[in-house]
């Protein structure tokens, strides 16, 4: 967007003039013995306890309630590759949503490269600052190495919300959905189209939590991923080793015959024609945004329960349901990492939240809801302690 077309009186632009947030002080400023405690000399005793026991910065510094949000600029939202310094304003928002609804402070790392060593590299020389490391906004396939090589190297909590947030939430929704319509997820066919970040996490996450991966067909824009595709490499081979047990091949129209639910995370159009030959009774989550892979209207003719990623429409499945919680209970508990198990309960956490007044416009809570963090939080931290990753 150029300057042109910048109006200053747009209420975007004027909420976004000078920024969304600042650091402010916790303490008192306002005598010289408040200056000597924060500041000089005091602060050199902290500081030598500290290289004394390094455990002591969660007690005596901000590390255990900050993360990073980090970003490359290289998948904004719908924008695609604009960059860092244009993806400032999303991570900015990303950090008021962190505190507003998890009272976690976060800090906008937008970094000008693209390149997984050099990410890796300036993500691990940062991290003695930060007690979590969320990850937002990389593209894939790199996206993948780039947390993967963290989580190995940090003993930090490290969160690609663009998977797992969208999963997690994905997760809880059609917990919500099958339990409404009398259904089991083990018996659920599924077909989810795209193999992104988002594709591969929800299908590792859906099977985590109780569907069949059998009954999974994954497609990508090429068609079904399954064992014909040799060209297959990475994430999207692993797919095709652990779904589509029918040996499907074909577009989405074939991997939706029969199915009971469709979960779109590609932001390709699906046909009318093609979701009209879903098994009755169905589940549509058509989550590209702003424009749905099925329009919600169109979906509803021929299924049960529809959700978007949409604020307009019921059923959102929103990332804010997930993230600030899961950062929350990590923190609280001192977790080292985030694990499958952790999740899951969160995803148990947010469907639970609304489970007992479910309808077919209703299965997720809001995202404004306040019960949702502290529910997914205290899920969060006793499934970190069972794992036996919490060091509180």
């Amino acid at each position: 967007m150029s300057s042109s077309t910048v109006d200053p009186a747009d209420p975007v632009f004027l909420l976004h003039r000078g920024g969304k947030m600042a650091v402010t002080s916790t303490v008192p400023l306002t005598s010289r013995e408040d200056l000597s405690l924060a500041y000089t000399p005091g602060v050199a005793r902290v500081c030598e306890a500290i290289a004394a026991d390094p455990a002591l910065v969660d007690e005596y510094t901000w590390v255990s309630h900050t993360v990073a949000v980090v970003t490359d600029g290289s998948a904004v939202l719908g924008l695609g590759n604009i960059g860092p310094r244009a993806a400032l304003p999303v991570m900015e928002g990303k950090a008021v949503l962190f505190k507003q609804f998890a009272g976690v402070d976060a800090v906008p790392v937008c970094l000008d490269t693209q390149d997984v060593d050099e990410i890796v590299a300036v993500v691990r020389a940062l991290a003695p600052s930060f007690g979590g490391i969320n990850l937002e906004d990389i593209s894939a396939p790199r996206c993948f190495e780039v947390e993967r090589r963290l989580d190995e190297a940090l003993d930090i909590p490290v969160f690609h919300d663009d998977q797992h947030g969208t999963a997690i939430v994905v997760l809880a929704a059609l917990r919500n959905a099958a339990t409404l319509l009398n259904r089991k997820l083990g018996d659920l066919r599924v077909a989810v189209s795209g193999a992104g970040a988002a594709g591969v996490a929800v299908t590792k996450m859906l099977v985590a939590g109780g569907v069949n991966p059998d009954q999974v067909v994954v497609c990508d824009s090429k068609g079904i991923i399954g064992r014909h595709r040799t060209e297959l490499t990475g994430t999207k081979a692993e797919l095709a080793a652990s779904t589509n047990a029918d040996g499907r091949h074909g577009d989405i129209t074939e991997a939706l015959r029969g199915a009971d639910v469709l979960i779109g995370v590609s932001g390709g159009q699906i046909p009318e024609a093609a979701v009209a030959g879903m098994a009755p009774g169905g589940i549509v989550f058509a989550l590209a945004n702003p424009t749905p892979e099925v329009h919600p209207e169109v979906a509803a003719r021929h299924v049960a329960v529809v959700a978007t990623g949409r604020s307009d429409y019921p059923n959102q499945i929103n990332n804010v349901l997930a993230f600030p919680g899961v950062f929350r209970g990590a923190l609280d508990a001192g977790a080292t990492r985030i694990t499958e198990a952790m999740k899951v309960a969160a995803a148990d956490a947010i469907a639970g939240v609304v489970v007992e007044s479910l309808t077919a416009d209703a299965i997720v809570p809001s995202p404004l809801d306040p019960r949702v963090a502290p529910a997914v939080a205290e899920a969060v931290a006793e499934a970190a302690r069972r794992d036996g990753v919490a060091r509180r």
